[in-house]
């Protein structure tokens, strides 16, 4: 839902580079040219950026229940 900050696998610091990510790719560029020119070039990385599905719109139409609430 929401990129982390770094990579599970290497550590690396990934989480400020998902906009300009997405931005990119939105504009109709190659996402493989545009993980070339951000640097990732760790598979680990790039499948962080690849894979990531943006659901933060439709979860946040749900309000959390409280234990106290139930």
């Amino acid at each position: 839902m929401i990129i982390p900050v770094r990579c599970f696998s290497c550590g690396t610091l990934i989480g400020g580079k998902w906009e300009k990510f997405k931005e990119e790719v939105e504009s109709g560029k190659d996402p493989k040219k545009v993980l070339d020119s951000l640097g990732l070039k760790n598979y680990c990385c790039r499948t962080m950026f690849i894979t990531q599905v943006d659901l933060l719109d439709k979860v946040s139409r749900f309000k959390i229940q409280s234990v106290d609430e139930a």
